[in-house]
């Protein structure tokens, strides 16, 4: 694995990273979080994974699929914005889990992680989708393509524009910007809320397509997906994520 300076500040802020300070460990409670070993069952064999190779987690949280491929024998670096998460991750990590802290939107600029990793995994929203634009969902992509090696494998989720519109009544849909704004609590370890608003851009099979295709990706696959339940169902209007697999060409 390539090494990881300890130092390394992320270059701005993001909203985010309130949040996860808040949260902490409590993050993992929540029950979208519960179908990791799911979730790494099916992207073994989705993106071909083998003991030996080198996995980097984009948005890695407190590292959970990070860890989990650590467990299978997969060398996995996990990169995230928050330095609370990454403290997180790094405690009791197992044996070829390893974490820094870095903004995925600069990850053009992290020269130590280029062109070292066999495949990347960006999951749960982490990092891409909790942007404000698609500029900076760009730049984390454009950024992911640079750490690949050629011929490497992408697996990134992201919400389902469609689902939003039809079924997530408790948020604001922005059709102008496909962001959709949630007003909610959150808690940390002690039960205490924090009133917050969740920013989740969103999107549809084809604008997925054109993003990747545009960063130097072959698409292989969309299919529809919930934590927990990752598969090769066809694209829904009905489920809350898409599971894009795809190959830097």
């Amino acid at each position: 694995m390539p090494d990881a300076p300890d130092t390394t500040e992320p270059v701005d802020t993001h909203w985010f990273e309130a949040l996860a300070r808040h949260m902490g460990g409590a993050y993992l409670r929540y029950s979208f979080t519960k179908g990791t070993a799911q979730e790494i069952d099916h992207l073994m064999t989705a993106l071909d994974l083998r003991p030996g190779m080198r996995v980097l987690d984009v948005g890695c949280g407190p590292g959970r699929h990070s860890r989990e491929l650590a467990r299978r024998g997969v060398h996995a670096h996990g990169v995230d914005v928050s330095a609370d998460f990454v403290d997180l991750a790094r405690t009791d990590a197992p044996f070829g889990a390893t974490f820094e802290r870095w903004d995925a939107r600069e990850l053009a600029n992290a020269h130590h992680l280029h062109g070292a990793f066999d495949a990347v995994i960006c999951l749960c929203q982490g990092a891409f989708g909790l942007n404000l634009d698609d500029h900076q969902d760009r730049r984390v992509m454009a950024g992911i393509a640079t750490c690949l090696r050629p011929g490497g494998r992408l697996a990134l989720s992201a919400f389902n524009a469609f689902f939003v519109v039809k079924h997530h009544v408790e948020a604001t849909f922005d059709p102008a910007t496909g962001v959709s704004v949630e007003e909610t609590v959150v808690r940390n370890g002690s039960g205490e809320g924090k009133d917050v608003l969740l920013w989740t851009g969103c999107y549809t099979p084809r604008e997925l397509r054109l993003l990747l295709g545009s960063e130097g990706f072959g698409v292989e696959s969309i299919s529809s997906v919930e934590p927990g339940a990752y598969g090769d169902a066809p694209p829904s209007v009905d489920s809350p994520e898409f599971l894009v697999i795809a190959r830097r060409v």
